[in-house]
């Protein structure tokens, strides 16, 4: 058993609750799981969620007495205008984070519920709320502004806040790390594919935009979300199908995207579909690849010259042949693919672009637990 400094990190969504305990020295990952079905079954609700995840840890035998922890961070999606530092957890915060709940409805309340049982079982370690829209806390106001009346936007505090923001940072930092260059020397572009995923754009080392907003249905096609839409989709839902607010949010959200169009959320699933002729599954990986174009070109035009493309998260890290469509016909650009460093199953940081490309392409797994835990012990002093 490591004697080194630990930290439990707690991932809590509406039906699930994701746990892992790492070393933020080292790197390690001494264990980690999930607990699904919450409110399903005989995981009733968040707290035993916690205890199952104590007793699954106790089972593979690191039980929480024996584990040297200092810490809990939450990862805690939306910190809205004013919460953006790592930020020790008392009863206020919680307030706050209760306050923030339109702003992320689907995501916050689990959030809370996460914090106050894991409050209530481990009260004698220190809390720590991260924020997924830290990272993009001071996002240039030409990038984070909505063209709507300023003084609705003001008073409902409306403005892109982007997500993944420790994902996105962590590997920019690694990126920079691989090259062996200073982080504020380079121009990078983040691409976050995962069932949610998001772009970024990183000038010198600051996010200069990102695609996800006010909440994370905005940018990319995802795994079940639309990601940009016209607006007046959700007017015209509504007065012509009859469809609530309510409804229409949920079908965006859990029914749209790759899903909605090709109907299998998995892209091993979706490529097979496409090999034996499934037009509807072809059609969702166009659009997905299509989106994902737009974003890399304006990215490309807004930093003006791009050092690196870093591709990351589960379909980013893994899926070799989204890697090649998203870059295709850039050569001119100065940024080109090498076909067998693409086809790599190698898991770890590495580069894949030709030697021939001014730009680097990597791909760099992305540890949002780590950069979590690191933040802890940044906030206690450890």
């Amino acid at each position: 058993m490591s004697a080194s400094p630990a930290v439990l990190v707690i991932n809590s969504g509406s039906s699930s609750l994701k746990y892992a305990v790492v070393e933020p020295d080292s790197g390690t990952m001494v264990a980690d799981g999930i607990v699904e079905r919450i409110g399903d079954g005989p995981i009733a609700d968040h707290g035993a969620a916690l205890q199952e995840a104590l007793r699954q840890l106790a089972e593979s035998g690191r039980p929480l007495e024996a584990l040297p922890l200092v810490a809990v961070g939450h990862r805690v999606v939306h910190g809205g205008p004013d919460l953006y530092e790592p930020t020790l957890i008392d009863d206020a915060l919680i307030a706050e984070l209760e306050e923030l709940a339109p702003l992320a409805p689907l995501h916050n309340p689990p959030a809370v519920l996460g914090i106050r049982v894991a409050r209530e079982a481990l009260p004698d370690l220190p809390h720590v709320a991260v924020f997924d829209t830290a990272f993009f806390h001071d996002l240039p106001p030409a990038a984070a502004t909505y063209a709507i009346d300023r003084d609705i936007a003001r008073q409902w505090h409306i403005r892109r806040y982007g997500f993944h923001g420790t994902s996105h940072s962590y590997v920019s930092e690694q990126a920079a790390a691989f090259l062996d260059r200073p982080l504020e020397s380079l121009n990078q572009i983040v691409l976050h594919l995962g069932n949610g995923a998001s772009a970024s754009a990183i000038a010198h080392g600051r996010p200069v935009d990102t695609s996800m907003g006010l909440t994370p249905m905005e940018g990319l096609v995802m795994g079940t979300r639309s990601g940009d839409i016209d607006p007046g989709i959700i007017s015209y839902l509504s007065r012509t199908a009859g469809m609530s607010v309510e409804d229409i949010e949920t079908m965006l959200n859990k029914r749209s995207g790759v899903l909605g169009l090709g109907g299998a959320i998995d892209f091993r699933v979706l490529h097979k579909q496409i090999e034996s002729g499934d037009g509807a599954a072809q059609l969702a990986y166009d659009v997905y690849i299509h989106r994902l174009r737009r974003y890399i070109g304006g990215y490309l035009a807004l930093l003006g010259d791009t050092d690196v493309i870093t591709f990351t998260a589960g379909v980013g890290e893994n899926d070799a042949t989204v890697r090649r469509d998203a870059l295709a016909g850039l050569t001119t650009l100065g940024i080109d693919i090498d076909d067998r460093l693409n086809e790599n199953p190698d898991r770890s940081a590495r580069r894949i672009s030709a030697e021939t490309s001014r730009t680097a392409v990597l791909v760099i797994p992305t540890d949002e637990e780590l950069a979590i835990a690191q933040a802890c012990v940044r906030v206690i002093g450890e």
